[in-house]
């Protein structure tokens, strides 16, 4: 049962990798205090955007799409300001912190020469739009790779993991695997793929469909739902941020994240060698240590191979 709900103005989601979330993790998520929170680690993108290498001149012949960027002197990135860890922005500052955030500007050096870029806002409704209408150069905001999707923009990547999680109020016990949501008050984000898994996977789950991650944390907080089911990144994020909530049970789904480019320019190409030179230098791995692994414990996660899945 779904009842949708669209707000008249959109931020989009976020979300992370299946990372081994052990109930210790998951102790020490409500327990990080706020000078810590995700999203506002110290700079560690700087002397990575320093260390990351320009593209060949031959990756970026004359005339192509990767090349009119180029001359152009700006990346123009779809993406969010609101997702914890990821993309994440300083409302005294208006800096954006976090794995995207940084990423993008290091795929901005690569492509121009300089980290320049510049924000476009994007849902999960529009994505692929502004992507056709060559609005953006690149999505990058957790952004999971689907056959469907695929169809409609080229994917660079993939080049992070996630799945969809489980989040609920701390002092619930009731739900701990993905069949405990029959029959519960459930909320995810429009055009999300979680609202897709509730549906083969909890059918009787009663789902509200929001347009923000703020309007469904707000709705498990005031206790007009028991869940909050999205991509176990933004799910990680809120944990750490409001002590009075928890992510529990492994995810739903595996997911792939990719770098959504417009169909057939080239770009897609050139992305993917940026993220193979990136991986090989290790400066991927100290990307996440000083993001994600400021939250998540133990060592970086194997990075996907870069190809795999719909593209």
């Amino acid at each position: 049962m779904f009842t949708a709900r669209f707000p008249s103005r959109r931020t989009p989601w976020p979300a992370i990798a299946a990372v081994a979330l052990a109930s210790g993790f998951l102790a020490s998520c409500a327990a990080v205090s706020s000078p810590a929170l995700p999203g506002q680690e110290p700079d560690v993108c700087s002397p990575l955007v320093k260390e990351t290498p320009v593209a060949p001149a031959g990756l970026l012949p004359a005339g192509s799409f990767a090349d009119s960027v180029k001359r152009r002197g700006e990346l123009i990135v779809g993406g969010t300001t609101t997702a914890p860890l990821f993309s994440l922005q300083d409302p005294t500052t208006g800096k954006l912190t976090g794995f995207d955030a940084c990423l993008s500007q290091m795929l901005a050096k690569y492509v121009i020469g300089e980290p320049k870029t510049r924000l476009t806002q994007v849902t999960t409704d529009t994505r692929e739009a502004l992507l056709a209408n060559h609005a953006v150069d690149v999505v990058l905001a957790t952004y999971t790779i689907t056959a469907a999707r695929a169809a409609k923009v080229d994917f660079a990547g993939p080049y992070y993991e996630s799945g969809v999680g489980i989040l609920t109020k701390k002092d619930d016990n009731t739900i701990h695997t993905v069949a405990d949501l029959n029959g519960k008050n459930v909320v995810t984000q429009s055009s999300s793929t979680a609202a897709q898994a509730l549906a083969t996977q909890a059918p009787q789950a009663k789902v509200t469909l929001f347009g923000t991650n703020d309007e469904c944390l707000a709705a498990v907080r005031q206790g007009r739902a028991d869940a909050y089911v999205i991509d176990q990144s933004l799910l990680i994020g809120a944990a750490a941020r409001n002590n009075d909530m928890k992510v529990v049970g492994p995810t739903i789904t595996h997911e792939s994240y990719g770098i959504g480019t417009p169909r057939e320019t080239g770009m897609k190409e050139v992305v993917n060698d940026f993220l193979h030179r990136i991986q090989d230098a290790g400066l991927a791995t100290r990307l996440w240590k000083g993001t994600i692994g400021t939250v998540v414990p133990g060592e970086a996660p194997q990075w996907p191979t870069i190809g795999a899945g719909p593209s």
